[in-house]
């Protein structure tokens, strides 16, 4: 294996302890972690210290030492990670984690916060110039020789014997124990005998994924324990390993002499038979016994702490096998097309194993779709983290409420999301939040409580930025918006479009330019992150209790379910998760407002009728309104609104091959695909549609609509 191939494991691995890192850190803030927590987050640190030793990170490793020796402390109960203690240890956290990222893009770091976090770190370390407490006396150890004259005599420590369990957990991170052995006998000369003691007689029916094998090694060297030690430092909390002084004598520590008759050499050879020793099998036992509890625990059952098995895979062979799936589900429309042509379509027994072709093509899309999901709990840790930074900046108090975090969404999103929902915890304490002493005259908590929730609704995943701050201003963004010229003073606006002016290009309501606000970046661009993601984002506020920013974003980037429909002799695709309902409308429920305003009457109310061909450039349709179908849609722009087209072909999965790359960003079309038939439909962007739409009547006239005096008939 490559020094390049090393060092990426390295990194991967740094991932892991990186997440376990973080996790550990967040539950001692929040008061539900216990020792093990402390215990983890000690053993993740020392992992990355030990590991980035061997590649001479030597800013990594210093920094971690430091970090760690605070954590023993705190371990120790030497000292309490309290409100005072806590802050540190998050920031030190925060600092690692840009330290390993530093090192794997090879890139410099802040050494300013590097060093003002070293100096934070220091006001708790213990002086290391100061004497020791405690006295220790030394006295050499004697070893009595069976047969001698009972005199006791010095043994010489020659090196150690080490016995080594691996739990169920150390084969299913794919560690082999051979790479362990090996690197002992690079310590010096290794004796290695295997315990096959615990290995089931009914071995056929035995459970595979466990580990019954044992080692125990009689390491001659003249390396430390600590050396020794070094070598498990990778999987210290996946296997059980006990190491004990090896003497010149052989005596009590001598491995061939203790070993039981079912040992075998690793080599596969018997051993002889063992002579006979000061220590039997049994008080081998009793020793194991007197090990610490975390030791001895049994090796079977894997703890909720235990990582899962789990295989890496490059991502551009993911993506090959997501695009050879979106080739099947095509061929998979095909078939169904040609058999249809054919007149085959009415055969029982065609129809079932078609209709299993594509129950399976579908099965496997979503199993491959989820080799690419991922828990949005990285992203949302992230924002803890930006949380802190802000807090930090504004003085204010902040707590972040996480909900969710399990929730899987496409891998991309997960990157692409990172942004956009920076800017928005930024301008949640920034703007939303207030000072503790505003909070406290309204009568609310000093602190405020920001909360970032993820869940799967509807075939989307909803993700909710909520605060408890003051809410929307909406009469000084209307007024900002006047003064900036993206509106005319005579503007009649409802609720909904005033919040919307926040996503308008150069809008700001910050008064000064700070490093957080200020220069009329950031909503703008969340919107058009999320809208080029295919979701939507929308805003809920309450003036004095806070405010919600809603992102509906797809589960996937890659397949969806459209409604295929015929519009001015083209087929065409809508995303069926923007389509609430479809209507063949009656002539009656159809009037004009205006000149060429047309709105739909259904159910008490009036909503505004687009008509899909017009809106793209096509031909009017030549059938009446009232021979058409409308499609009832939710977009950005528009609450609700009908698209009227000229039929339903039928619903359908769809491969999305996108268009940006050969033609550009096209107004009301988000991407094209393949049909059963060989032909390519757009797919429609409901949101762009309605935002290129003119002819749309102000809600506030739909609202106070009378058809019987301001409305005709068409």
């Amino acid at each position: 294996m490559s020094g390049n191939s090393i060092r990426d494991i390295f990194f991967q691995e740094c991932e892991d302890l990186s997440d376990a890192l973080t996790d550990g850190l967040n539950e001692m803030a929040d008061g539900s972690g216990d020792s093990e927590t402390v215990n983890a987050v000690f053993r993740a640190v020392h992992s990355i210290k030990g590991s980035g030793g061997a590649f001479g990170l030597e800013d990594l490793v210093g920094f971690a030492h430091k970090f760690e020796t605070v954590l023993d402390a705190v371990r120790s109960h030497t000292l309490v990670a309290d409100e005072t203690l806590m802050p540190v240890l998050l920031r030190s956290g925060d600092v690692l984690i840009d330290l390993i990222e530093a090192a794997r893009m090879e890139t410099g770091v802040n050494q300013e916060a590097v060093d003002t976090t070293l100096a934070a770190l220091a006001e708790f370390l213990p002086d290391e110039d100061e004497e020791p407490e405690e006295e220790f006396s030394f006295e050499p150890m004697v070893l009595a020789i069976p047969g001698d004259d009972d005199t006791p005599v010095e043994d010489e420590q020659i090196g150690f014997v080490i016995s080594m369990t691996p739990a169920r957990a150390f084969y299913e991170v794919g560690n082999d124990p051979l790479h362990l052995l090996n690197a002992l006998r690079d310590l010096g000369d290794a004796k290695v005998v295997a315990d096959m003691s615990q290995v089931p007689d009914d071995i056929e029916n035995s459970d595979w994924e466990n580990g019954y094998l044992s080692w125990q090694v009689s390491l001659e060297t003249p390396s430390t324990e600590e050396s020794v030690k070094a070598v498990f430092g990778f999987v210290e909390d996946l296997c059980t390993v006990k190491i004990d002084p090896l003497f010149k004598s052989g005596g009590t520590a001598d491995v061939t002499a203790s070993a039981p008759p079912d040992i075998q050499d690793v080599d596969g050879e018997a051993d002889p038979e063992p002579e006979p020793a000061v220590k039997t099998q049994k008080t081998a036992a009793a020793a194991q016994k007197s090990a610490p509890a975390a030791k001895s625990k049994p090796a079977s059952p894997p703890s909720s702490r235990e990582a899962k098995a789990t295989l890496r895979v490059d991502l551009d062979r993911v993506d090959r096998l997501i695009n050879a799936v979106g080739e099947l589900i095509i061929n998979q429309s095909v078939i169904a097309q040609r058999i249809e042509d054919a007149g085959l379509g009415k055969s029982d027994d065609i129809q079932v194993d078609l209709e299993d072709y594509k129950h399976l093509a579908r099965e496997i899309q979503e199993g491959v779709m989820a080799i690419r999901a991922q828990p949005v709990k990285p992203l949302f840790q992230r924002m803890a983290r930006i949380v802190r930074e802000v807090t930090g900046t504004t003085g204010k108090k902040v707590n972040l409420v996480t909900v969710g975090e399990s929730t899987e969404v496409d891998k991309t999103l997960v990157e692409r999301l990172s942004d956009p929902l920076t800017h928005m915890i930024r301008n949640a304490i920034d703007h939303g939040i207030e000072d503790s002493e505003r909070r406290v005259e309204v009568g609310k908590d000093a602190t405020g409580v920001i909360q970032l929730s993820a869940e799967h609704r509807s075939g989307n995943v909803l993700i909710e930025i909520t605060d408890d701050g003051a809410g929307l201003n909406r009469d000084r963004i209307k007024q900002i918006a006047i003064e900036k010229g993206i509106i005319s003073e005579d503007a009649d606006l409802t609720i909904g479009e005033i919040d919307q002016l926040l996503f308008a290009p150069g809008f700001s309501t910050a008064k000064e330019v700070t490093n957080l606000s200020g220069r009329g970046v950031g909503m703008d661009v969340v919107k058009t992150a999320i809208t080029s993601l295919g979701g939507r984002i929308s805003i809920a506020s309450t003036p004095g209790k806070g405010s919600t920013f809603s992102i509906a974003l797809p589960l996937t980037l890659a397949v969806m379910d459209g409604m295929v429909v015929d519009v001015a002799e083209q087929t065409m695709v809508i995303p069926i998760a923007s389509v609430s309902e479809t209507i063949r409308p009656r002539k009656e429920n159809i009037f004009m407002l205006g000149v060429d305003h047309p709105v739909l009457q259904i159910r008490g109310e009036y909503i505004p009728i687009i008509d899909l061909a017009s809106a793209l450039g096509h031909p009017c349709s030549t059938l009446a309104m009232d021979e058409r179908v409308f499609l009832l849609v939710r977009t950005e722009r528009i609450s609700q609104c009908a698209f009227a087209v000229d039929g339903i072909s039928d619903q359908r999965q769809v491969v999305i091959k996108s268009l940006e790359g050969d033609y550009g960003k096209i107004t009301g079309i988000s991407a094209a695909t393949i049909l059963g038939d060989g032909k390519i439909a757009l797919i429609v962007d409901p949101d762009g549609i309605a935002s290129s739409v003119s002819t749309i009547p102000p809600p506030r006239a739909l609202a106070e609509l009378n058809p019987t005096a301001e409305a005709r008939h068409v």
